[in-house]
């Protein structure tokens, strides 16, 4: 069976930093590209950042550009979401995907992604 847990949201004040973690099993990991997606009340889901099974690729959407910076460790199956400097327009539900056939023109769709995580809330309130 296949989980992805995320962990590490929370209530943090504009300028503020929180680590987002996502623990998969189930899965080869190695042979997953992982990602994060948010959503916002309203709003649809949005790409937030992506890296390709062998890290090749690590892409992030431009609003979160040198703020946000995901990574993989495949030793413990984690894909990590650093985010500094948030801004209230983070205020999200933020989702971890898995994805076993993403190619690197697919990265930011969240259609291409396989499995999902339940989501955790990020606040960003002052």
């Amino acid at each position: 069976q296949v989980q992805l847990v995320e962990s590490g949201g929370g209530l943090v004040q504009p300028g503020g930093s929180l680590t987002l973690s996502c623990a998969a099993s189930g899965i080869t990991f190695t042979r997953y590209a992982m990602a994060w997606f948010r959503q916002a009340p309203g709003k649809e889901r949005e790409f937030v950042a992506a890296i390709s099974q062998r890290s090749g690729s690590i892409i992030h959407a431009d609003s979160v550009k040198g703020r946000f910076t995901i990574s993989k460790n495949n030793a413990k199956s984690t894909v990590t979401l650093q985010m500094n400097n948030l801004q209230p327009g983070d205020t999200a539900v933020y989702y971890c995907a898995a994805g076993g056939r993403v190619i690197v023109s697919q990265l930011r769709s969240h259609s291409a992604y396989d499995y999902w995580g339940q989501g955790t809330q990020v606040t960003v309130s002052s």
